[in-house]
């Protein structure tokens, strides 16, 4: 589990093939401080499992699961991507829960520079829009962000300055595409109301049951 408060901004030092995933090796300082084989690496919000490393740069390896859902197939040596390690139990929730599960990736419609934030509107598959509230928490490319406005399949976010300057977004443009998480509070909230409105659903097959 994750905070959503990026450390750092590493490297991808090499992407080699792993069947039909990659394995990336990414270099980094900051989070190779206390790393373990088999510690959770969040990668642009991606959770990712530590499978080597050395003073310079740990590796992963991204299955093909992860390779439909988010925008690792774009990567390539020499993108900058964002690092954080896993919560510890006796750290400040900064951010919000980030499982490091991406939900599916969206694309940045526009960017407004104004003079004390940027504005990201990013837009994202319909069927996500139950999970997405005005004023809400989302993950984009594992950074915590709450939600300014809701138009259709669109959300807007403003961004402070030390957060721009501190993650990849400083460096995307229109049209890229960004992983996002939903919060899972929310996920969980819809898939409860789902599963009652199903079961109080008034049937044929009730009534008979009730000897109607």
């Amino acid at each position: 589990m994750f905070t959503g408060i990026i450390e750092e901004i590493g490297a991808i030092k090499s992407k080699t093939p792993l069947g039909s995933g990659f394995k990336l090796t990414v270099s980094a300082k900051t989070i190779l401080t206390d790393i373990h084989v088999g510690d959770s690496i969040s990668v642009n919000g991606v959770c990712q499992t530590v499978v080597q490393f050395d003073n310079e740069s740990f590796t992963v390896e991204a299955v093909e699961e992860t390779i439909k859902k988010t925008t690792f197939g774009y990567l390539k040596p020499g993108d900058n991507v964002n690092l954080e390690r896993a919560l510890l139990a006796t750290a400040r929730l900064g951010g919000h829960f980030v499982l490091g599960h991406v939900d599916c990736f969206g694309k940045i419609e526009k960017i407004n520079r104004l003079t004390t934030s940027n504005e990201v509107t990013i837009s994202f598959p319909e069927e996500f829009s139950p999970l997405i509230i005005p004023v809400g928490s989302i993950a984009i490319d594992g950074i915590s962000l709450t939600v300014a406005e809701i138009s259709a399949n669109q959300f807007k976010v403003a961004i402070i300055p030390h957060t721009w300057e501190k993650t990849i977004l400083s460096g995307k443009s229109t049209g890229d595409a960004v992983n996002l998480e939903f919060d899972v509070l929310g996920k969980y909230i819809v898939q409860l109301n789902q599963k009652n409105q199903k079961s109080s659903k008034i049937t044929e097959e009730w009534l008979k049951n009730l000897g109607y």
